[in-house]
């Protein structure tokens, strides 16, 4: 137990670090290049994987480390560092506080803690494996209710679907209360806190759910892919979040068909 929380204070240092970055590049005028599947990228996003990669392969030389920039260190280790450094370059990029800078350790394939940072607006979520999730210090808890139409739906961009998986959210989104875009890993938090209750997506990559995992079962919630599966380093890039595991069978019903 020691040593995970050894771990997770060299990761909690390492965000101080690159919320430093960050809030230097924030609203600065940047370079903005695409990557494959026009994913943009500025030079924030770079530099701040060096920094967090260079320090743990510095201190953990055995570790295995992936990356959205860099790509698998490979070493065929127990332990998976995983980082997404700026997950929303597009929100970044337009001025807006809600991207995050993410980290989580896994051994063995299963999460052992993610942390979602926000440097700008000063907010972090800590979720440990078999622990309470807590925000800036205190405990979070999501949405306990079940009544999926009063539900809040949410996902980052319509365009993360193809025609299927659209058809798919539209039939989810007929049967909730209301519906919001844009977030990024931050609408993740803020479903931990009890403010969305619902965030199917697509087209994601690991670094970008791996850190979430743990942060969400810490506060009651599920996340799954869209057949119910527990997501993992090789998932379909499909994602299902809800508050609570009954309004996670549902919106998995309507899913699933």
């Amino acid at each position: 137990m020691r040593k995970k929380h050894t771990f997770l204070d060299h990761a909690i240092q390492l965000l101080d670090e690159a919320g430093q970055l960050s809030r230097r590049y924030f609203r600065m005028p940047l370079d903005i290049t695409l990557k494959e599947g026009l994913y943009p990228v500025t030079q924030a996003d770079t530099d701040i994987e060096m920094l967090i990669r260079s320090a743990l392969a510095t201190h953990y030389p055995f570790h295995d480390i992936l990356g959205e920039e860099y790509g698998l260190t490979d070493l065929f280790s127990a332990y998976l560092w995983v980082i997404d450094p700026i997950d929303g370059t597009a929100a970044f990029a337009a001025g807006k506080p809600t991207f995050t800078s993410l980290i989580a350790l896994y051994k063995d394939t299963k999460p052992l803690f993610g942390i979602i940072d926000q440097p700008i607006l000063n907010e972090r979520w800590v979720g440990i494996s078999g622990e309470k999730t807590q925000f800036n210090g205190e405990i979070c808890q999501a949405n306990i209710a079940t009544d999926l139409s009063s539900a809040r739906l949410s996902c980052t961009t319509p365009e993360m679907f193809d025609q299927h998986d659209w058809r798919i959210f539209q039939s989810v989104r007929k049967q909730v209360a209301s519906v919001s875009y844009g977030g990024d890993a931050y609408a993740y938090g803020l479903l931990a806190r009890g403010y969305i209750d619902v965030i199917l997506e697509a087209d994601l990559k690991f670094y970008d759910v791996a850190a979430l995992i743990p942060i969400l079962e810490g506060a009651g919630a599920v996340i799954t892919d869209w057949s119910g599966n527990t997501i993992t380093p090789d998932f379909d890039g499909s994602c299902l979040a809800a508050a609570n595991p009954q309004l996670h069978t549902k919106v998995l019903e309507l899913v699933c068909g």
